[in-house]
């Protein structure tokens, strides 16, 4: 598949994935989707202080693809809305039907 196809892929590997997140913090839910533009929409219950909404995208992602979140870490934009997500032990498949496609 493109990049084109799926743009919210940084880079796939044989053991890992990264992929571009749209973080919306203090939600009323936790959720995963839609694809927006470029990137996963992920919301998060957790307000943007101490690092307690990447934490929360960590458990939202480890726990919808089945993996620990020892396998689930922010690589760019920790302080920002638009994150890069790697994710170890997943292929596109699982994510693709994560996000309904």
């Amino acid at each position: 598949m493109s990049d084109e196809t799926l743009p919210f892929l940084g880079q796939v590997a044989d053991d890992f994935l990264v992929i571009r997140v749209l973080v919306s913090p203090r939600a009323s839910r936790a959720a995963v989707g839609p694809v927006v533009g470029d990137r996963i929409k992920l919301s998060v219950k957790a307000p943007p202080v101490d690092g307690k909404a990447n934490q929360a995208v960590v458990a939202l992602i480890a726990e919808a693809l089945g993996v620990p979140k020892a396998q689930v870490s922010v690589v760019a934009g920790t302080t920002g809305k638009r994150k890069s997500l790697r994710i170890e032990g997943v292929g596109t498949a699982a994510l693709l039907r994560l996000i309904g496609r």
